[in-house]
């Protein structure tokens, strides 16, 4: 796991250029720095070493020097590969996983990438044809961001790095905050910066004689609604997934350095826990965040769950005022608005791992996206029932059984229940039939956008934008394969993998593995009936029957409980500090220019006499403040560096 940086074209001193830009990203690879130059293009490496310790410095080249790379992530099955490789005459100098991909790229080109298994971003110069090839994993996992100015194109692991080029400045760009502020993260390849991109995931890019191309080289897709399926037997499918997710688990054991694991106490953490558990003859080390508040706590399952193994555990408690204190680190580190405290708590359980001297952790992440185990999938499913009875009363206290953790919602009337989860305002047939409440209520945070951004973001509808980038095939998908998609394809990359996942680990250097985000699994899962992922009301329904034997059944059979964190109550009591009123002062909110000044006033106010302030509150006071502090640290930051040059 690492950071590069380059550029293709011309520059000025690219060594220094390239220095620059590598330390702004050292926090991914603390490890060593090193950088390539030739003619019209340049590569910088920040490393974290994982795998080949003694001979993976990077960029590498190969043997003739015509080929180079810089490489972030791992590709796990490298070993097969090399096997594979070695049987056809190739020569290998190191012992890395980076040195497979030069050998399949010298063969194939870009189409080797569909034999990679891993979470990688890389970029290679190809000096023989003068290009540069860039492409990022299927799923999203490591993030790879690109610019050009004055006709030279750069690209970088964060946005950091951009910055430090001359003559690129930070600005907003508005509709990328009209996204967040209704679907959690912009729409890739926007960012919160003007001008500056990210490529999508399972996406190659090429840079050549001047033009840059773009195209996916795999992509997710589900099994028309109508087609018979021929998976019937439970107990084979269960079987098979279970060898998948062991195998997958296997390959993302593999590293020169010891790897850990996350322990959150639900079922997806606990099954990956468990098989690594098996894997690790000298034991497996497990993490976790606690927290004081009983809504958010799981700490008695983890305690279970790391007894039944018998890990080496240890939890971070996130206590009152925490999530405050390093939360304008989070946002240096997810480089955009956020509207949930969420990452904060695993940028301190990141770094606890750093402290316990691990650099790789495997995460449960990518089961409820991949086998059905988000409560919007349930919800969808009431809905629809919901639509075909509209005038029943009976049917919204469904509602109540979906959120348990959520004790204010079972003292709602029926009528409540029904408008908040609209039940009967979406059309059946409405692409985005089970998110629609989700970006209505986000949206309603809008509301608390300046008289001057309103009419900036006149026209434009950021649930529609998303509805144009949908696939041909999506009106064909059963529903709960669309709405897998809609999770799987935008949030999963644009929010959880990114701000709750990447950003947050490789702060503190340390590398997140996701064993269910293995291909194969997820195209195995696509293919699987829909009542084998969300049975009746009951989650990851196949999920759990390949977990009988290696779960307690008070962790097998639990229902699902989302990761959350205290949200507007976390900046209040001990979390008040002086910056969360300087950022949200009338002064700074009008300088700033992007909320209304009064309207925030009060939204503070309310927050700090009503802890139990509903989403749309809590979500906009977070998404309020952190884009602030990201305007403040990037936006206005970079100005004065830019005046000061």
């Amino acid at each position: 796991m690492c950071g590069f940086a380059g550029y293709v074209g011309q520059v000025h001193d690219a060594d220094t250029l390239l220095k620059q830009m590598t330390d702004a990203i050292a926090h991914r690879g603390p490890d060593a720095q090193g950088k390539f130059v030739a003619s019209g293009a340049g590569l910088g490496h920040a490393r974290l070493s994982i795998v080949g310790l003694d001979d993976g410095q990077q960029p590498m080249s190969d043997e003739t020097g015509q080929l180079t790379i810089a490489f972030n992530g791992e590709i796990f099955n490298y070993v097969e590969l090399r096997e594979e490789l070695r049987s056809r005459g190739r020569r290998f100098r190191t012992s890395s996983d980076t040195e497979v991909i030069l050998h399949l790229y010298d063969q194939m080109g870009e189409e080797c990438l569909s034999l990679l298994n891993g979470d990688f971003a890389f970029a290679l110069w190809d000096q023989r044809r003068r290009r540069m090839v860039l492409a990022r994993d299927r799923m999203g996992v490591r993030p790879l961001f690109h610019t050009s100015k004055d006709g030279t194109f750069y690209f970088a692991s964060e946005i950091k790095a951009l910055l430090k080029i001359p003559g690129i400045s930070a600005k907003i760009d508005p509709l990328a905050l009209d996204q967040i502020f209704t679907l959690w993260a912009p729409i890739a390849p926007r960012t919160a910066f003007s001008d500056i991109h990210e490529l999508e995931p399972a996406s190659v890019m090429i840079v050549e004689q001047g033009r840059v191309t773009v195209k996916p080289y795999w992509q997710l897709a589900f099994p028309h609604r109508d087609t018979p399926s021929k998976i019937v037997n439970e107990v084979e499918v269960a079987e098979e997934l279970r060898a998948l997710l062991t195998d997958a688990v296997r390959l993302r054991m593999r590293a020169d350095v010891p790897v850990g694991s996350y322990l959150s106490g639900g079922l997806d953490s606990s099954l990956v826990s468990a098989l690594a558990a098996g894997m690790a003859p000298q034991g497996l080390k497990t993490f976790s965040v606690t927290f004081d508040s009983a809504e958010h706590d799981e700490s008695a399952y983890q305690h279970e769950m790391a007894s039944a193994l018998g890990t080496q555990h240890r939890a971070i408690a996130c206590r009152e005022g925490d999530i405050a204190r390093v939360f304008p680190q989070v946002i240096r580190s997810t480089e955009r608005p956020i509207i949930r405290t969420a990452p904060a708590p695993l940028y301190q359980l990141s770094g606890l791992v750093r402290d316990a001297g691990l650099k790789v952790v495997l995460t449960g992440e990518g089961a409820d996206e991949v086998f059905a185990g988000y409560d919007v999938f349930k919800e969808a499913r009431v809905r629809r029932f919901c639509a075909r009875q509209p005038t029943s009363r009976i049917r919204p206290h469904l509602f109540r059984k979906l959120y348990p953790y959520l004790p204010g919602l079972r003292q709602q009337s029926v009528e409540y229940l029904a408008a908040f989860f609209g039940a009967g305002d979406a059309l059946p047939n409405d692409p985005l039939f089970s998110h629609r409440p989700r970006f209505k209520t986000t949206a309603a945070t809008k509301i608390f956008f300046s008289g001057e951004l309103r009419e900036t973001l006149k026209g434009y509808d950021a649930a529609d934008d998303l509805v144009s980038r949908l696939p041909d095939a999506f009106s064909r998908w059963h529903p709960l394969n669309q709405a897998q998609y809609l999770e799987s394809r935008f949030l999963l990359p644009g929010y959880i993998l990114s701000s709750q996942g990447d950003r947050m680990a490789m702060a503190h250097g340390i590398e997140g593995r996701f064993p269910f985000l293995d291909h194969r699994l997820v195209e195995f899962a696509a293919r699987l009936p829909p009542e084998m992922k969300l049975k009746g009301l009951v989650e990851k329904y196949i999920l759990r029957k390949a977990a009988t034997d290696l779960l307690p059944r008070s962790i097998r059979e639990r229902t699902k409980q989302p990761y959350r964190a205290p949200d507007s109550q976390a900046f209040t009591g001990k979390g008040d500090l002086d910056y969360v009123q300087q950022c949200l002062s009338a002064e700074s909110i009008a300088a700033d220019g992007l909320f209304n000044a009064k309207a925030v006033a009060k939204l503070q106010q309310k927050c700090r006499t009503q802890p139990a302030s509903g989403f749309r509150d809590n979500a906009a006071f977070v998404g309020i403040l952190s884009t602030q502090l990201w305007h403040k640290n990037f936006i206005q930051q970079g100005n004065r560096t830019e005046q000061a040059a």
